[in-house]
């Protein structure tokens, strides 16, 4: 697969590996390793805010990138990455914290792994997927409200309200899938366009 062409490079020059929005979004590759060490450990307070500063580091790339113009093929690439790699394993901790919530991040680990399918069919396609839209952002912002609010609760108080921790993650699971709904439409009409440009062009 060659990604270096005219309709689509990823890095179209060396000073777009340092951009701000990306030097955020490594900083959430980063945050993982020491979230899982600090979760598994029991060690909650550290773990709570690495998920915190990992949320406000996904808001603010998208912020600085706008802000900046410094929005980026590479930027656009990675973001969603370093969204899946964060949930996935914040997801992972979460199921050996509280079992019971098995079922729901299920739904969310699934949704993640159909946009990831989705976009590698795009690339591909060389179709460049489509930047991180608010819906997305406020999903993954509720999961990460969630997930802090229920770590907060066991690490400060000694609490473990199974409701309580259905609830979140059912609200998280809402989010998620209504997300994943209006990122199929964008895929569809991503896909339709290309079909319709190469028929076009098949004309011609």
């Amino acid at each position: 697969m060659n990604l270096d062409n005219k309709n689509m490079k990823i890095i179209e020059k060396k000073s777009d590996l340092w951009t701000i929005p990306n030097l955020l979004t490594y900083l959430r590759f980063v945050l993982v390793i020491p979230f899982v060490i600090f979760f598994l450990s029991e060690q909650y307070i550290p773990a709570t805010l690495c998920i915190i500063m990992s949320g406000i580091s996904d808001c603010l790339d998208g912020y600085f990138a706008r802000r900046l113009n410094q929005v980026t093929q590479l930027g656009k690439l990675l973001d969603p990455i370093a969204d899946k790699i964060t949930l996935i394993s914040v997801t992972f901790c979460m199921a050996f914290y509280a079992p019971n919530v098995i079922p729901i991040l299920a739904v969310l680990i699934a949704k993640d792994v159909i946009m990831l399918i989705g976009g590698l069919r795009l690339i591909k396609k060389k179709i460049t997927p489509p930047a991180a839209e608010w819906f997305g952002k406020l999903a993954t912002i509720v999961f990460y409200f969630a997930v802090c609010i229920i770590v907060f609760l066991k690490a400060v108080f000694n609490c473990e309200n199974i409701l309580v921790d259905d609830a979140l993650l059912s609200i998280t699971a809402v989010a998620m899938l209504y997300a994943l709904y209006r990122y199929a439409k964008i895929y569809k009409d991503l896909i339709d366009e290309d079909k319709s440009q190469k028929n076009i062009k098949n004309k011609q």
